[in-house]
């Protein structure tokens, strides 16, 4: 046993206080993120001229810049997990990430183009640093076997879901309004704080995420050299496939940023009450959702599991994608609807994010869960960054997609996107219990633990 594994670790509403840290961190790391997303692409489209100039470019050269960006923004969370392995561990590397996020967010706010493609640069390096980094830690506050785990990080999405929530209310509006460049200088200030923040916090993550490579214990330190073993090496191959679940997954949601935002945008009635609603709340419905229903779902999953029902993450994982994906049917029937009427009511848009968010809560956080259960130790954050690596490669699909909106339509990519989803859902669900095997049994034990001490996968000495 680690002799870290000998300190005690302070709960608050039956989870390690440290989660709460992280919880935060994120929230404001994703308020300054997803607010800047809100209003990127409608910068990018808005006419030169006018009291919120912006760039001009064609919807097409704006989804395709899109997609370029938000997949590189995860793609670097595999050199932002090799770096925390290799050499400063996850703790740091998040504080790395959040200095790069304050600089990047905070240089948009100048109206220079070099200010633009540099903010953006330094936004995936910060990315790339944090966004691997804190979710491994969050993984590090649970011993194995602890049911929790899976209701950690539903919590800590929460977490996520309120800075994206609030983001798109916030910023949105005032880029919209008032100046795009005051939208992203806003979202520079959110991520100061949540940097504020986790400095002040670092008591309460004292054992977790320090780099292995330092660790008094020699047996942490020697699964920093060691080679994989047969279950490792299974689990490993497990991990990969389940990535092509998360490529479809979110090469279909993040039409929410592009496609979906200027749908509502152009074809959506917007008008309530005589008040015309910016096109950018809408990006807070999701977010919304997940507030309301993410403690609800995660303890459906749970009870099931205590049942004996079958609750395996990767069964989550693919009745996620199938209710994602039946979601954009609302949206096919949104594009029916314009194409006849030359407008389309804003409940279609309403219900596909409802069904977008429950199946988002059925894949993503549990993804981030069934991570830190099969990842190797030494390789807990860059198997982390590989995963957010696919979300990007489904960001970048996902502009693509909405690329193919101008020559095919709407109606067609939107019920395309449906289809395949559900159709790749179930024919994964084939193969479920062959993929389950080769994880031999890192979920059979779950149960509903509490520990006054931290996990020894995770931990390493501080000095």
């Amino acid at each position: 046993m680690s002799t870290n594994m000998l300190h005690k670790q302070k709960e608050l509403f039956g989870h390690p206080v440290g989660l709460y840290v992280l919880f935060f961190t994120e929230m404001w790391e994703r308020f300054s993120y997803y607010g800047m997303r809100a209003i990127l692409v409608l910068y990018l489209v808005a006419e030169t001229v006018g009291d919120n100039a912006g760039l001009g470019w064609s919807n097409a050269e704006a989804l395709a810049l899109y997609g370029w960006y938000t997949m590189l923004v995860y793609v670097a969370s595999i050199p932002g997990g090799w770096i925390a392995d290799k050499f400063l561990g996850q703790k740091r590397s998040v504080l790395v990430g959040g200095i790069l996020l304050v600089a990047g967010h905070s240089i948009l706010a100048v109206e220079q183009m070099w200010a633009f493609y540099s903010g953006l640069g330094l936004i995936i390096a910060g990315v790339g640093m944090l966004k691997p980094n804190i979710s491994t830690m969050v993984g590090g506050l649970y011993k194995k076997g602890d049911i929790r785990r899976d209701k950690g990080f539903t919590i800590f999405y929460i977490g996520i879901n309120i800075g994206a929530f609030l983001s798109s209310l916030i910023v949105g509006y005032v880029g919209e309004v008032y100046g795009w460049h005051y939208g992203f200088g806003l979202a520079g200030i959110g991520m100061a704080l949540g940097l504020i923040q986790y400095l002040a916090g670092q008591k309460h993550l004292k054992y977790v995420g320090n780099y292995l490579g330092k660790s008094v214990d020699e047996e942490e330190k020697a699964a920093m050299n060691r080679p994989l073993t047969k279950i490792e090496k299974d689990r490993v191959v497990v991990l990969f496939i389940s990535f092509l679940l998360v490529i479809v997954f979110w090469g279909a949601f993040e039409q929410a940023g592009g496609l979906m935002n200027i749908y509502a945008k152009e074809n959506t009635n917007r008008m309530l009450l005589g008040w015309e609603i910016p096109a950018s709340w809408f990006q807070s419905l999701n977010a919304m959702f997940i507030i309301f229903l993410g403690t609800t779902v995660a303890a459906y999953w749970a009870k099931r599991k205590l049942k004996g029902k079958i609750s395996t993450s990767l069964f989550k994982m693919i009745i996620g994608l199938v209710i994602m994906g039946t979601g954009f049917f609302f949206m096919s029937a949104a594009s029916a609807q314009f194409n006849s009427a030359g407008t389309s009511a804003m409940y279609w848009l309403v219900l596909a994010y409802l069904f977008h968010t429950v199946g988002e809560l059925c894949i993503s956080p549990v993804a981030l869960s069934y991570i830190t259960k099969l990842a190797p130790i030494k390789y807990a954050s860059i198997m982390m960054g590989v995963y957010f690596a696919m979300t990007g490669f489904g960001n970048k699909l996902a502009g693509l997609l909405g690329e193919s909106a101008s020559n095919l339509g709407e109606f067609t990519v939107f019920t395309g996107i449906a289809v395949f989803c559900v159709v790749f859902g179930l024919l994964v669900l084939l193969f479920r219990k062959k993929l389950e095997y080769l994880t031999h049994g890192a979920e059979d034990d779950e149960r509903e633990m509490h520990y006054d001490e931290t996990e020894g996968f995770e931990l390493a000495d501080n000095q």
